[in-house]
């Protein structure tokens, strides 16, 4: 191990050393007490806006080669900044998940069985480029009564140093330590290694980027980890769909922000209803920007489509290109999703019940939708205030990743002197 790493393991022993002790100070932590950092934070936010900025257009004026796509998930405005201070608040607003009782029951010989939510301790979230992450983890993982030590991309590192002195100070305010919430003093890579390493130190990593990214941390963690891959959405338009809602959901689906997780990449089309609907997605979609890759049945229905590879289905583009395949019903629709989807966010535009039942019932992606933008797929439209990523694993949780998933649970016995025969 040369210097640079030996320094790196140091500083993350050291955070996580704190952050274990300010976990333990937050786990009791009254409601009154969390929601008071957080609404403090927010407001921190909003009076030092102007520092956020300045760290971000520096972020920004450092950054080179960078994709637009990846730009735009970089950059601040002063709306963004107000969307995460009511971020905030909006999770100050959410009830307490911690000391909840998840179930309850009375065995025969008299013993009460209880199943608790408690904090999972201390998380470790590693993130490229977005520099709200820096508040959404922050304020979860606090409501939630766990610390976060956050690690965005050196790209984001004044942005996320910026919002981090907001959080601080709302935890100063607050009476709560500084640890709940720290971020990597460094962008040397060898802290992310040392995340990685820290078992006994850290209880979950939770990585939210690009594929690179997240294959990284899953090979290379022994600390248990809650990922997404990739964010391959489809929006799968039915014979049954009405044609002015499947454009419209189509447009916002894709173009909306095309660099967000919940970007529909691929556009699936029923053969009955492409002839008539097709050209006129395709219309939409140019005139706001977008290209395509497109399927020879799509193809013969608008000829000037540039052609699809297998490769193409399998690309989460994050940017202003959409693969599209024309189908045969929604099972066709659903092998499609399940040989080339990455199980995060599907959606079914129809007017058939019985279908969107079906595709819905048969869909094995954390999220499906039934005439709704595949971009719903966030934290905050779920309701809940702002998220922590979107799992797509099989275990723990599923989707948006809220307060109630950053909890675990632990049993309480009550009994009134039962011994074990």
């Amino acid at each position: 191990m040369n210097a640079l790493a030996d320094e790196a393991t140091r500083l993350l022993q050291s955070a996580a050393r704190d952050a274990r002790e300010a976990a333990h100070v937050l786990s009791v932590a009254p409601r009154p007490q969390k929601d008071a950092a957080l609404l403090a934070a927010a407001a921190a936010l909003r009076a030092r806006i102007a520092e956020v900025l300045e760290a971000n257009a520096q972020d920004l004026a450092a950054a080179t080669g960078l994709t637009p796509a990846f730009r735009d998930r970089l950059a601040l405005t002063p709306a963004r900044v107000e969307a995460m201070a009511k971020g905030i608040e909006e999770v100050a607003a959410l009830p307490d998940p911690v000391g909840r009782v998840l179930a309850e029951w009375t065995r025969p010989n008299g013993l009460v069985m209880r199943r608790v939510a408690q904090p999972i301790g201390v998380v470790g979230m590693i993130y490229e480029s977005r520099p709200n992450v820096t508040a959404d983890a922050g304020a979860l993982c606090l409501k939630a009564g766990s610390a976060v030590i956050l690690r965005g991309g050196s790209e984001s590192l004044r942005s996320a140093l910026a919002i981090h002195a907001c959080m601080a100070q709302g935890l100063r305010e607050a009476g709560l330590p500084d640890a709940c919430v720290s971020v990597a003093p460094t962008a040397d890579r060898g802290f992310v290694a040392a995340m990685l390493r820290a078992a006994g130190l850290i209880d979950l990593i939770v990585p939210r980027g690009g594929k690179g990214l997240v294959t990284r941390v899953m090979e290379e963690a022994r600390v248990p980890v809650l990922a997404h891959a990739e964010g391959l959405c489809h929006s799968y338009v039915h014979a049954a769909a009405d044609h002015a809602m499947a454009r419209s959901l189509v447009a916002n689906a894709k173009m909306r922000r095309t660099g967000v997780c919940g970007a529909t990449e691929t556009l699936l089309i029923d053969a009955a209803i492409a002839p008539a609907l097709l050209p006129a997605i395709v219309a939409d979609l140019r005139a706001l920007g977008c290209d395509f890759r497109a399927d020879e049945r799509a193809r013969a229905v608008c000829p000037d489509l540039p052609a699809a590879t297998e490769e193409d289905f399998r690309t989460e583009w994050l940017d202003a290109i959409l693969s599209v395949k024309v189908v045969e019903g929604v099972d066709d629709a659903l092998d499609h999703i399940r040989r080339y989807g990455s199980e995060h966010t599907e959606a079914i535009v129809t007017q058939d019940e019985a279908a969107a039942r079906r595709f819905l019932d048969r869909l094995g992606s954390a999220v499906g939708m039934w005439n709704a933008s595949t971009q719903f797929c966030d934290g905050g439209e779920f309701g809940f205030g702002a998220e922590i990523g979107i799992a797509t694993g099989r275990l723990h949780a599923r989707g948006p990743v809220g307060l109630e998933q950053l909890c675990t649970y632990r049993y309480q016995v009550l009994g009134t002197g039962q011994t074990r025969p």
